[in-house]
């Protein structure tokens, strides 16, 4: 406990300076995080009997990433470059003399890549959010900022929410054959923690707060699932944590595992129906 209060208190000073800058500094905050998970899920992949060709699929990974940082220097870039990713992991499963084994290479470089740069939404999150009216309590942030700050604190109340009240009160469990611990409780405490924050700062941005009661529940769910679809990557690796690069928390994967998930979601919802 001492451990991951030390690491907390480090890690989110960090954040928090990073998200203030913005730009480039976040841009590249998510690329260097993306590239460590990389690691992580490969890693754990091989653990499981599942190898692909790392050094490809964390390349294709970073691409993605960067792409999302500059996305007006080819339009439709992100496709097209996945869509190559795919050619030339297809291509280096050839090396492999049993055509099972190259297959099982093929499909792992493309999951392991493609898993892990769905990070690259925070940044696209970021660039797509509408504009923070003037007279909004938080447009000081802009878009990128305010947007992206609403993301981090959703899943940050979601996983507080969910642990306090799954701790506490929590006695019905469910898929216990990926995580023993998760409670419907704790499911429940996590998606109203959500919500209730997604509401309050949609106000802060501007916007109508009845859109949390949407956006809310789908970002608790997401975060969950991405943290259950995490631990089924650990089980099947035989493996607690995906690393130890953060004392008392695990790896970096083990840190944003929720984000995978929740960052598409919240960038779709609010592209589609936010203005």
């Amino acid at each position: 406990m001492r451990q991951r209060a030390i690491s907390a208190a480090v890690l989110v000073p960090v954040l928090l300076v990073v998200l203030a800058l913005g730009g480039a500094v976040l841009a590249a905050a998510v690329a260097i995080i993306t590239v460590l998970a990389a690691l992580e899920v490969f890693r754990l992949l091989r653990s499981a009997g599942h190898e692909g060709f790392a050094a490809l699929g964390i390349v294709l990974a970073l691409v993605v990433v960067l792409d999302a940082a500059f996305p007006k220097v080819l339009e439709g870039s992100g496709l097209l470059l996945v869509a190559i990713g795919i050619i030339l992991a297809a291509v280096a499963s050839f090396t492999r003399i049993d055509p099972h084994d190259g297959l099982q290479a093929w499909m792992a470089t493309v999951f392991g890549a493609l898993y892990v740069a769905l990070l690259s939404f925070i940044i696209r999150l970021g660039q797509s959010a509408p504009v923070v009216p003037g007279d909004a309590p938080l447009h000081a942030l802009g878009a990128e900022r305010g947007w992206i700050l609403l993301l981090v604190l959703a899943v940050w109340s979601y996983d507080t929410g969910a642990y306090l009240v799954g701790k506490s009160i929590g006695k019905h469990k469910f898929l216990t054959h990926i995580s023993p611990s998760k409670t419907i409780e704790g499911l429940a405490g996590g998606v109203i923690a959500t919500t209730v924050v997604i509401a309050l700062l949609l106000v802060g941005l501007g916007q109508n707060p009845l859109h949390a009661l949407v956006l809310g529940p789908l970002t608790a769910l997401a975060a969950q699932a991405g943290d259950l679809a995490e631990s089924v990557i650990k089980r099947a690796a035989g493996a607690k944590d995906s690393g130890t690069l953060i004392p008392g928390h695990g790896g970096m994967l083990d840190r944003v595992d929720s984000f995978v998930f929740a960052a598409p979601v919240v960038t779709l919802y609010v592209i589609a129906l936010i203005r």
